[in-house]
């Protein structure tokens, strides 16, 4: 224990600039900013996004700073860490841009019909209504965010060579999935069955809503048993968070899949740990109405492009990156 906190007090051997991590959030930065220079007419308040953005600039130099002054290994994390929490800003983010645009669940929803002759995200829960089964998908469901941490902390104490680029690699994916649904006005089952009921939905009717969810976000309640412990975790993660973006493909799937490409070639016993969790979440997607079956599935097949592409961008940056460790000796 003494010898691991000897350890993250040590003196780090990484530049003293800003790191791939940090200019890949600058770049996401700099691009949201040019949709909203598009968009800003329509936009319902980018006055306060341009604000965010220049809060989220600041902390990062002020993450720098605090490294330059203290280049120990305990603020790699706290660096790095603070971009990917800032995730949990991002993912909104996405719903202020899309929400001006057309919406295309009608498109979505009936493709699911064509494809599988129903509903799937409505006929899942009437298939499998246990208690049991809906607690445990909603428990996938919610282990998405524990995920990231376990794997990003194991990267971190050990497979610390690794870690940056394990890091970069998971940001830039949300990132490339988050472009996507700047672009893509898809809200999912839970949206738009509340827009439109069931029951037209089911008689083959899938009527375009323009830009409905510009003003409302009202959403279905989640299927499944209230007096269960993850079904409310997951209720109460919707209600603080959730927004009507971000449908297609599904990111849940996707940046899961990710994480088990990253650990799989470092751990086996932790990629056969987090393996049920990421089939129950699999599932939990389209069964509490999160997706459509559509978005499960591009989710699926996205994952390994959207990986090898982030891995791409990793290498495109490491021999900068490389170049610039000072020649500092750890103390």
């Amino acid at each position: 224990m003494i010898s691991r906190l000897k350890w993250l007090i040590e003196r780090d051997e990484k530049p003293r600039g800003l790191w791939p991590i940090e200019w890949l959030a600058l770049v996401y930065n700099a691009v949201t900013l040019l949709f909203m220079a598009l968009l800003w007419p329509r936009m319902a308040h980018p006055q306060i996004m341009l604000a965010d953005r220049a809060y989220i600039l600041a902390a990062t130099f002020l993450m720098w700073g605090i490294y330059t002054l203290w280049p120990r290994r305990l603020m790699t994390f706290v660096r790095i860490t603070l971009q990917m929490c800032l995730l949990c800003y991002w993912y909104p983010d996405t719903y202020e841009f899309n929400s001006t645009l057309p919406n295309l669940d009608h498109i979505f929803a009936r493709w699911d019909t064509v494809l599988f002759g129903c509903q799937p995200a409505l006929e899942f829960h009437r298939l499998c209504p246990w208690p049991w089964f809906c607690e445990a998908v909603n428990m996938g469901y919610f282990s998405y965010y524990p995920m990231i941490v376990v794997v990003m902390v194991f990267f971190f104490l050990c497979r610390n060579k690794h870690y940056v680029e394990a890091s970069f690699t998971v940001l830039c994916s949300f990132f490339l999935y988050y472009l996507i649904y700047i672009v893509l006005p898809v809200a999912g089952p839970q949206f738009y069955f509340w827009a439109v009921p069931p029951e037209i939905i089911e008689s083959g009717q899938f009527p375009a809503l323009g830009t409905y969810f510009s003003l409302h976000t009202e959403m279905l309640p989640t299927p499944g048993d209230p007096t269960g412990l993850f079904y409310r975790l997951v209720e109460q993660a919707q209600e603080m968070g959730e927004r009507p973006t971000a449908a297609f493909p599904s990111s849940h799937i996707g940046i899961t899949l990710i994480l088990l490409l990253l650990v799989y070639p470092q751990s086996r016993r932790l990629f056969y740990v987090l393996l049920p969790f990421a089939v129950l979440l699999a599932m939990a997607t389209v069964y509490i109405q999160a997706h459509y079956l559509v978005d499960a599935i591009a989710g699926v097949l996205t994952a390994y492009p959207v990986y090898r592409l982030s891995r791409w961008i990793f290498r495109k940056v490491e021999g900068r990156y490389a170049s610039r460790i000072p020649s500092v000796k750890p103390e």
